[in-house]
């Protein structure tokens, strides 16, 4: 049973949904509000062509889950406010950009104890296609330490890749442009604040132009702090099947990639390919610092072994200097997936990052942007177009590999 009243709004064309002139203002719909005060359990819209829909998840661990789907009329969006403002799928057709993690359900983060097994407590509720790690802190658990609030130094146990993932976003609203191509953004306003502690403020976008085979997610972490501020984001972006599979293939541009670990290091020369489904398989990581062009954009795309399905994405090395490619090639049911992940810095514990340079600050009320533009490719010709825009970038550079790991890469 649904326990508040649903909404629904049906717009016919362009023309009823922006009444008046051309220079009507953006539409705007408020569907949470910290306040508590706007709360519907279910809420639509409808378009020429597209909707949204907000619902709310029942039973076992997903219980009281929002979610909120965007459909343009080319592909399904679906977006999970109750966690940070993750990306659970994407459909478009024969295609998903998702993978089958062993994790049931939506998992609600009043679920979720970040603390269990050593700091692994984060796995539990792993399974979207898009998570933000973060903002605080991300990558390995551990020690690390901490000015406390009498001004001396402390110890403090790190949990694996942070916390914001399992943050409900405490604001959230659809907009609808009103200009061409009239553009729908949802988005969320998540914070990550402590008493003696970080005050972080994170508005996280993600948007889709009607009829259109790609979308954008642009975020923006704000120091609402006093006093400078350590952070650190990682697009945690993970591929399963249909298009991971044996002999699908990453395509990146690259200055330098190396590996995490000695597991790694095993399979440095084969980073770009991959296996098919392997029982006992052990996850490689590595570490690549993307080359860019010109403008400063970079970009990496996972094709299917056919060569014709992929996915693609590109972003701003001035934004997300590093990349991390998570290779987990696991039986179906231990979790078959691959990470593509820009970010702020590697997945190691924050005292390595910190101690490589790897962790930025943000002065007291500074704000730092975070834009990365997706995009499906449905057939042979669009995969060529996207994996010759990467080859572009790469030119005649060549790519350095090195064959041991370091934390100082």
């Amino acid at each position: 049973m649904y326990h508040l009243t649903f909404c629904l709004i049906v717009i016919s064309g362009l023309l009823s949904l922006f009444p008046g002139n051309s220079c009507a203002e953006e539409q705007r719909h408020v569907l949470t509000s910290l306040d508590g005060k706007v709360d519907c359990e279910t809420w639509e819209l409808n378009g020429d062509g597209w909707y949204v829909k907000k619902e709310t998840l029942h039973g076992g661990k997903q219980e009281g889950v929002e979610l909120i789907t965007v459909d343009n009329g080319v592909m399904q969006i679906v977006i999970i406010p109750t966690r940070g403002m993750s990306i659970y799928e994407v459909r478009s057709k024969d295609m998903r950009l998702g993978w089958n993690s062993p994790v049931e359900g939506i998992v609600h983060p009043a679920f979720i104890d970040l603390e269990s097994r050593g700091g692994l407590g984060w796995l539990e509720g792993f399974n979207e296609w898009m998570v933000r790690c973060g903002l605080e802190f991300a990558g390995h658990p551990g020690t690390d330490e901490f000015v406390n609030n009498t001004g001396d130094t402390a110890t403090m146990d790190l949990t694996l890749h942070g916390k914001i993932g399992n943050i409900p976003a405490s604001s959230v609203e659809v907009i609808v442009d009103s200009e061409p191509p009239h553009r729908i953004r949802v988005r969320g306003i998540v914070f990550e604040k402590f008493f003696y502690g970080p005050k972080l403020k994170l508005t996280a976008e993600i948007s889709v132009v009607p009829g259109a085979d790609t979308f954008r997610i642009d975020d923006t972490i704000t120091n609402l702090g006093s006093a400078d501020q350590e952070f650190q984001i990682i697009y945690h972006t993970n591929f399963g099947e249909p298009l991971l599979g044996k002999g699908a293939k990453l395509h990146a541009a690259i200055n330098k990639i190396a590996p995490m670990n000695e597991e790694a290091a095993k399979g440095i020369d084969n980073f770009a390919t991959y296996a098919g489904p392997t029982r006992g398989y052990i996850e490689q990581v590595y570490l690549v610092e993307p080359l860019a062009n010109p403008q400063g954009m970079t970009g990496a795309l996972l094709q299917n072994a056919k060569g014709d399905r992929g996915a693609s994405m590109f972003w701003s090395t001035k934004q997300l200097p590093y990349l991390t490619i998570w290779k987990n090639t696991a039986a179906v049911e231990d979790g078959y997936v691959t990470g593509i992940e820009p970010a702020t810095g590697y997945p190691y514990n924050r005292k390595i990052e910190r101690a490589a340079g790897r962790v930025p600050k943000l002065k007291p009320g500074e704000t730092r942007q975070f834009t990365i533009d997706y995009g499906l490719h449905a057939d042979q010709q669009s995969v060529k177009s996207a994996i010759k825009k990467i080859e572009t970038i790469q030119g005649k550079h060549p790519v350095e590999v090195q064959h041991k790991p370091s934390a100082t890469n």
